[in-house]
């Protein structure tokens, strides 16, 4: 099975939440395939569990799964390591601090690792302080350019900035995109993105240059009642992207 995600025009892909497999599938069909579905390792007593039934996922989607904390949780920091390596996923979520060991038990650099690092009201700096230690301490503040070369010193893939709240730290993430595309390194804007802001936080980092973006759109998208992410809304988003794409 393909193991890097399928970005549309090689430049973005979709990553939302899915709830059980159809949904997953159903998000898959809406999204033509440039998507990748979360599940989250906090959902699972065990790692036993959580292997049986991601392998369902990646079955019914090529791969595109992408194994997921819980919001950005750092204690499931080891368990998404010790998953991933087993499942060979397409894409992997993981704070700062567990990005090196993700990278060195998947054996291979084709899996999308992202690293967790968060806004700290600073426009340059950011806080790489998140794993499960770290996160209870200071903040961990240093510019973008030294986040983005420790994250590629552990063999990360992308910047995952978490939380934005929308567009609430909007001038820090243009910062972050700037240097993303200097770096030639990936960006995952995720936290409070709708289908009101998403164009304007995924035009951001394409105009900024960033070569490869995976906006992450999780509970706005989510039916209250089913837990399902509402397959229509991922076509909205795919749309989206086509028509900031195909310009």
């Amino acid at each position: 099975m393909k193991k890097t995600p399928n970005f549309y025009q090689d430049r973005i892909c979709l990553n939302v939440l899915a709830n059980s497999v159809e949904n997953a599938v159903a998000c898959y069909e809406a999204a033509e395939k440039h998507i990748v579905l979360g599940v989250l390792s906090k959902n699972y007593d065990s790692d036993e569990a959580a292997i049986e039934d991601m392998k369902k996922y990646q079955q019914a989607t090529d791969n595109a799964l992408s194994v997921g904390l819980g919001a950005g949780d750092p204690n499931q920091s080891d368990m998404v390591i010790r998953l991933s390596e087993v499942l060979q996923p397409q894409h992997v979520n993981q704070v700062f601090t567990g990005v090196g060991g993700s990278r060195s038990t998947l054996k291979q650099d084709e899996t999308f690792v992202n690293g967790l690092i968060s806004p700290t009201g600073k426009i340059g700096v950011v806080n790489i302080a998140t794993g499960p230690l770290s996160s209870q301490g200071e903040s961990g503040e240093v510019s973008i350019d030294t986040a983005i070369n420790m994250l590629k010193d552990m063999g990360g893939s992308s910047i995952k900035f978490f939380s934005m709240n929308g567009l609430e730290h909007i001038e820090e993430y243009r910062e972050v995109a700037k240097k993303c595309a200097e770096h030639d390194f990936a960006l995952e804007p995720t936290g409070g993105i709708d289908l009101e802001n998403f164009e304007e936080i995924v035009q951001i980092a394409v105009d900024a240059g960033v070569k490869k973006i995976i906006p992450h759109i999780y509970s706005s998208i989510i039916d209250s009642e089913s837990g399902d992410t509402r397959a229509d809304d991922v076509k909205v988003l795919y749309n989206t992207v086509k028509k900031i794409l195909d310009k």
